[in-house]
């Protein structure tokens, strides 16, 4: 049996021991195509001898911008096999994201899904000198239909083996950028050990096999989901690609997968459908169904005993056996990982028999740290055990330290941000603080960092937007929140003394009001709004602030609102304006 040293290794590795006829699935016009392992090797192949044919170099860095599709993977093992190395990149970032990425990595090619993204490229690509070509997997009029850089001679056949022969264990394989507290992208490099040594450790843990099933829908792009396609494609599974989020219900029922992942939004969003379903039901059917879910609210893996148990067993089997049907019917575990996952939700899809598993890690660790999973234990509010290859101590302060093989290389062109992040031992700074419990299961307490993530895994760099919505006239203070929220949001203090000016102006008659009675008129928050809406044109659609509240007095050292320094002190001013911000998501 093949060894598998290099993440292109994988899929030979699938066509000696588990040859596939789906390896990959997709739809089209309503039908389901599949690809199977050797059809998928062979476009592979004619890929890589066609780079080799391009003029592509060892080291060279090549773009993949598209939403999640077989051509994505095909990409990723064929660049990888000539020792060029594959930047994803997420394909809904601002276009200063991408001029930034793509200059940073000094990107020769890029491989695009769809006409919108290859005329936002194309927009920009005579301000990146390195950008040659861009290749699209849709056919569009003026562009390069991904597959006329197929050479299928063998001309370069053994130019091919020659490469793939001397690529090693410990190379670079891929640069993953991800947010920077600078507001810049970092380029985490990770090389064919690090990811490969995280697919090790999670295949034991994960319940699949060569027979099992597996949607995929979180953007391959993140190291999560792609990390899992390498594990899905080692295991022999198959995997088949949903066609957008929209569809994805209709999606699961169909395929009946047996493992998928999915960030803390979409099970909220299924919650919600499944609530909303039980609020109109009527009469006893409603009684029981509630019944159901409070039981499930007071859910415990460790058990309730005997008589709590029989009540179980029936609202399994009387209600949430109809959750398992929406789902598919044959779930054996939803991975959940980008974000933190509300304790309260986590109960109720264990109780529900749906198990929900949550779990932690960074782009920098490749990425899982630890997952709560069926074969070494459960605990609700905790990111579950350490994965077997990874070691965590605490630091002083509480941050978690982590050492493994699936500690990254370094950032890419910092060296000194490298330095900060993994010390001179080996210890990688994730700038998050938490703590075991039960001397086995992790549990994330804070963040260091202000640097947050939506419950859909986006991150957010709440400062430097901040720093931006502040250049308004009317905008004197503001405050991004969301940290587990569907959305970002705001709390914005307006530039009073500027505002009235304004009114004058206007003739609103607005001058002589409190500060509280103008913050409720219609006309501010209108003109407020517009101010947002030209400001959230600059990021990415998750980094949008969807709403805002207006606040009547600025934050001030006085108030304990500020630091002596003029910073946030986010935690206070979150709990002084707790109904405002609750307001906002009941809202939203």
């Amino acid at each position: 049996m093949m060894e598998v040293t290099r993440l292109f290794d994988i899929p030979y590795y699938q066509l000696e021991k588990y040859p596939n006829s789906k390896m990959f699935s997709y739809k089209s016009e309503g039908t389901w195509n599949n690809i199977s392992t050797e059809a998928f090797i062979q476009k592979v192949n004619n890929v890589s001898k066609g780079l080799i044919n391009y003029g592509i170099k060892p080291n060279d860095k090549i773009a993949i911008v598209s939403p999640n599709r077989y051509e994505w993977n095909c990409i990723d093992i064929a660049v990888q096999q000539v020792g060029a190395i594959v930047i994803p990149v997420y394909p809904n970032i601002s276009t200063n994201d991408y001029r930034y990425i793509f200059n940073d990595a000094q990107i020769k090619l890029a491989f695009l899904g769809t006409e919108e993204l290859f005329e936002k490229l194309t927009s920009i690509k005579s301000e990146i000198p390195s950008l040659e070509t861009l290749y699209t997997f849709d056919v569009i009029n003026g562009a390069n239909y991904w597959e006329s850089i197929f050479d299928i001679s063998d001309t370069h056949e053994e130019e091919l083996r020659a490469r793939k022969s001397v690529i090693k264990f410990e190379d670079l394989a891929t640069i993953i950028y991800t947010s920077g507290t600078t507001g810049n992208p970092k380029g985490v490099m990770l090389s064919h050990k690090n990811i490969l040594s995280n697919v090790t450790a999670c295949i034991p843990i994960i319940p699949a096999d060569h027979n099992s099933r597996v949607i995929t829908f979180l953007p391959v792009c993140h190291v999560y989901e792609r990390m899992l396609h390498y594990l899905y494609m080692k295991l022999g599974a198959a995997i088949y690609f949903a066609e957008s989020m929209d569809t994805i219900g209709e999606n699961i029922k169909e395929v009946k997968p047996h493992v998928f992942t999915a960030v803390p939004r979409l099970l909220e969003k299924v919650y919600d459908k499944i609530i909303a379903k039980g609020n109109e039901l009527e009469g006893f059917k409603r009684k029981l169904f509630f019944w159901a879910v409070e039981l499930a609210e007071e859910y415990d893996v460790q058990g309730k005993g005997l008589w709590y148990g029989i009540k179980l067993w029936i609202a399994r089997k009387l209600i949430f056996s109809k959750w398992m049907e929406a789902l598919g019917g044959e779930v054996r575990a939803i991975a959940s990982g980008s974000a933190a996952l509300s304790p309260h939700l986590c109960r109720i899809y264990l109780a529900a028999g749906i198990n929900v598993l949550e779990g932690y890690g960074l782009t920098e660790t490749s990425p899982v740290v630890s997952v709560n999973n069926l074969k070494d234990g459960i605990r609700i509010g905790t990111v579950g055990p350490l994965l077997d290859n990874v070691e965590v101590k605490f630091a002083e302060d509480g941050e978690i330290l982590v050492k493994a093989p699936s500690v990254m290389i370094g950032y890419y062109n910092k060296p000194e941000a490298t330095a900060e992040a993994i010390d001179a031992d080996g210890w990688f700074h994730t700038g998050d603080i938490g703590e075991m419990i039960e001397g086995k299961y992790l549990k994330i307490t804070d963040r260091k960092k202000e640097i947050f993530k939506t419950s859909g895994g986006k991150f957010i760099i709440p400062q430097a937007m901040e720093n931006k919505f502040k250049e308004s006239r009317f905008i004197e203070q503001i405050i991004v929140i969301g940290e587990g929220e569907r959305f970002p949001a705001a709390l914005i203090v307006p530039a009073f003394p500027f505002l009235k000016d304004w009114s004058i102006r206007k003739g609103y008659g607005l001058e002589n009001l409190s500060n509280e009675d103008i913050i409720k008129d219609e006309r501010v928050i209108s003109r407020i709004q517009q101010e947002v809406n030209r400001f959230n044109e600059l990021y990415g659609n998750w980094e949008k602030i969807k709403q805002f509240r207006l606040l009547p007095h600025e934050f001030t050292i006085e108030g304990n609102e500020l630091t002596p320094t003029l910073k946030f002190k986010r935690k206070i001013i979150l709990e002084k304006y707790k109904a405002t911000v609750q307001d906002i998501y009941q809202a939203g």
